[in-house]
């Protein structure tokens, strides 16, 4: 049975609702956090999935977080080698870094419930179940498009998709959120941050209890029909 390798930034960011599609398409899940001590010798070739989720370190805090360079120089093997990735949030900035792009904190933060605007090439893709429905962001930092990549995705201030070829999927929003009870420990001690995106926990919990379900049920969508195209050989 094919493997997927889960990389944690945080604990409390994990596969969430992605998990269910994954499993269905026959994939075996193990999870490894950044901070274990066997991180730094995980061979990022091997597993046939490889799912970076999110976290709240930046990509250029490098000092403070050691393992962001080992992580990025695997990763760049792995995009190279064409090997499946899906990525989300501080992953997706993890491979724009990988690929060579500039990471860096932007002018807003986004956070809560919104749409994002699919073009043309993100309309015949995986990212069509998403269309028009809210999906959670909580992010403050962006990217330039990697040379070679194809963005799917913007929203009003900041890319939010792009892919390279059938097996790399860089997802900026989290469609994955909307069921987890870990939404709980994002919120805790947050109130700055939000109050910066001009929001509110009480409004993120009201929109979780609302919206979050649909936002899953379209994420998991997307993610069987991208997994349905990878090209495994």
């Amino acid at each position: 049975m094919p493997s997927a390798l889960i990389i944690r930034h945080t604990p409390y960011e994990g596969i969430a609702g992605f998990r269910q599609p994954v499993e269905e398409a026959g994939f075996v899940i193990d999870r490894i956090d950044v901070t274990d001590a066997s991180f730094s010798s995980i061979d990022f070739l091997e597993p046939d999935l490889v799912v970076m989720m999110g976290g709240p370190m930046g990509v250029y805090e490098r000092e403070a977080h050691p393992w962001i360079d080992c992580e990025i120089a695997r990763l760049a093997l792995r995009i190279a080698a064409g090997r499946p990735t899906l990525a989300v949030c501080l992953g997706a900035q993890m491979v724009a870094a990988a690929m060579g792009a500039r990471v860096f904190p932007g002018p807003v933060k986004e956070v809560g419930f919104a749409p994002i605007t699919l073009n043309p090439a993100g309309a015949g893709s995986p990212l069509r179940h998403i269309h028009e429905v809210p999906v959670l962001h909580w992010h403050g930092d962006t990217f330039d498009l990697p040379d070679g990549a194809e963005l799917l995705a913007t929203s009003a201030a900041y890319p939010q998709a792009f892919r390279l070829g059938p097996n790399l999927l860089a997802l900026q929003c989290h469609a994955e959120m909307g069921e987890d009870p870990r939404v709980e420990a994002w919120l805790a001690e947050a109130d700055d941050y939000l109050a910066e995106a001009g929001t509110d926990a009480t409004r993120i919990r009201a929109d979780y209890a609302v919206k979050g379900p649909n936002a899953v049920s379209a994420g998991r969508a997307m993610i069987r029909d991208w997994l349905a195209g990878l090209d495994l050989d």
